[in-house]
C-alpha cells in the first residue's frame, strides 16, 4: 500500500493518546457516561424481561465504580437494539436498571426518557454514588443522526463526559461524538484498555503473531486480512472464508458459500501474500462436508479440500484443526475473530473448538474478538481463559483494519471542552 491510502493506514495505526479519568475532576459532578449496554434480553419466572447476559454490565462495572468511589454523580446513557427513532417498551432499559441495581447495591433510577426538563430534574437531585440511567438514547432520532441539537441537549446534563462504550465507538453519534467536544471528556477504563490492547497487538506485538480470521464473507473481514498480511507474522484462514481463496485457486467448491466478489477480494490477498506481504497466509488442508445446512445432515470428513458438487463445507478438518493448534501454541501474540465453521451445529463444531482450546492454553497474549468469537468460548466453557475478550464487534474490526473510530478521536488530548 503506497500514496494517499498508505499514509492514512500508517497514521491512524499510531496509538491516540486519550485523556484518562485519571484527569478528570469529577467530585461531586454529574458525569454523562456513555455505556454498552445493549445486552439480549429474555423472560424472567414472572414473564418480566431480564437481562439474559449482563457481560456488558459487568464490564463497565469498573469505570463506574471508580467515579462512585470518587463522588461522582453518574449518569449512564446507552442504546439498546434498533428502535429507529422511535420508544419501543421491549427496547427500554428497565431490565438493565434492575440488573445494574443488583450488581452495584445502589440507588439506581430509570429516567422517563433521554433529555429535557424532567430528566433535567432527575439529573440535577442526584447524590454523590447515586445513579440516573437514562432511557434508551435510540429513541430519540437525533441520536443516530448526531443531531447537535439533541447533543447539547444530552452535555446539559452534565459537568463532564465519560465514553466506556468501546462498542459504539466507531459510530459518530451524539452519545458517543457530539457530546464528548461539549464538555470535559475523558475516556472510560474499558475504552482505554481495548484501545491499548487493540493497538499494542498491532504496533510492538510479542513475536510471533498470529491471526486466526474465520467467518462468513471475505469482504467484511479484507481489511483486516489485508493490515494483518502486513503486520502478523501467520494469517490463518477458516470458516466459509476459505471457500473464495479456494475457488481463487481454482479447487471446486461445491454448494459452499463462495459469492463472486469474495473470490475477487480473496485473490488480491493471496497474490499479497505471495508479494510484498509480510506474513505467511495459511488455509485449511481437510474439511468437514454435509449435503445442507442442518445438525441432521449426511456429513463426512474430506481429507482434502475440493469439494464434490452438492455438497458444502462446514467446518476445518481434524488435519488443519491440528496445524492451526500448533501454530497458536507458538505464537507470542494471538488475535482470533471469528469461528472455523458452523460451531452452533454440534456436527460442525470440532474445528471452532480446537482453535477456542488452542487460544484458551496459548502461553502467548491471547486477544479475541466479540461476536461469534465470544459465543464460542462461552459455548465452550473458556470465556475467562484469554488474556482480552474484546466487547467491540464492528468497532475492534476497524480499529484493526486502520480505521479512525471517532468515538475514541474525540477524546484525544488537545481538544478541551
Amino acid at each position: 500500500m503506497s500514496g494517499a491510502d498508505g499514509d492514512a493506514v500508517a497514521h491512524a495505526a499510531r496509538q491516540p493518546l486519550l485523556r484518562t479519568l485519571a484527569q478528570l475532576d469529577v467530585e461531586d459532578k454529574r458525569v454523562l457516561v456513555r455505556v454498552d449496554f445493549n445486552v439480549p434480553l429474555g423472560e424472567g419466572d414472572g414473564g418480566e424481561r431480564v437481562v439474559a447476559d449482563d457481560t456488558r454490565i459487568v464490564s463497565a462495572l469498573p469505570t463506574i465504580e471508580e467515579l462512585r468511589s470518587r463522588g461522582a454523580r453518574v449518569i449512564l446513557v446507552s442504546h439498546l437494539g434498533r428502535p429507529k427513532g422511535q420508544a419501543d417498551p421491549q427496547l427500554s432499559l428497565a431490565p438493565v436498571a434492575q440488573r445494574l441495581r443488583e450488581l452495584t447495591g445502589a440507588s439506581v433510577t430509570l429516567a422517563p426518557g433521554v433529555a429535557g426538563e424532567p430528566v433535567g430534574e432527575l439529573a440535577e437531585k442526584l447524590a454523590p454514588g447515586e445513579i440516573l440511567l437514562l432511557e434508551n438514547v435510540r429513541f430519540e432520532p437525533g441520536e443516530t443522526s448526531n443531531d447537535p441539537d439533541f447533543a447539547r441537549a444530552l452535555a446539559r446534563l452534565a459537568d463532564a463526559y465519560v465514553n466506556d462504550a468501546f462498542g459504539a465507538a466507531h459510530r459518530a453519534h451524539a452519545s458517543t461524538e457530539g457530546v464528548a467536544h461539549l464538555l470535559p471528556s475523558a475516556a472510560g477504563r474499558l475504552l482505554e484498555r481495548e484501545v491499548k490492547t487493540l493497538y499494542g497487538i498491532l504496533e510492538s506485538p510479542a513475536r510471533p503473531l498470529v491471526a486466526v480470521i474465520g467467518g462468513a464473507k471475505v469482504a467484511d473481514k479484507i481489511a483486516v486480512i489485508d493490515r494483518f498480511l502486513e503486520v502478523a507474522d501467520v494469517v490463518i484462514i477458516g470458516g466459509a472464508m476459505c471457500f473464495p481463496f479456494f475457488a481463487a485457486q481454482g479447487h471446486p467448491v461445491g454448494d459452499s458459500l463462495c459469492a463472486a466478489d469474495d473470490v475477487e477480494h480473496a485473490r488480491r490477498a493471496l497474490a499479497q501474500a505471495a508479494g510484498s506481504g509480510k506474513a505467511r497466509l495459511e488455509l485449511p488442508v481437510d474439511l468437514v462436508i454435509a449435503e445442507r445446512f442442518a445438525a441432521d445432515a449426511e456429513h463426512r470428513a474430506l481429507d482434502a479440500v475440493e469439494v464434490p458438487a452438492g455438497w458444502m463445507g462446514l467446518d476445518i478438518g481434524p488435519r488443519t484443526a491440528e496445524r492451526y493448534a500448533k501454530e497458536i501454541s507458538a505464537a507470542g501474540t494471538v488475535f482470533w475473530n471469528g469461528p472455523m465453521g458452523a460451531f452452533e451445529l454440534a456436527p460442525f463444531a470440532a474445528g471452532t473448538r480446537a482453535i477456542a482450546e488452542a487460544v484458551a492454553r496459548a502461553k502467548g497474549v491471547t486477544v479475541v474478538g466479540g461476536g461469534d468469537s465470544a459465543a464460542a468460548l462461552a459455548q465452550f466453557g473458556l470465556q475467562g481463559q484469554v488474556t482480552h475478550l474484546s466487547t467491540g464487534g464492528g468497532a475492534t474490526l476497524e480499529l484493526v483494519e486502520g480505521s479512525t473510530l471517532p468515538g475514541v478521536q474525540a477524546l484525544e488530548l488537545g481538544e478541551v471542552a
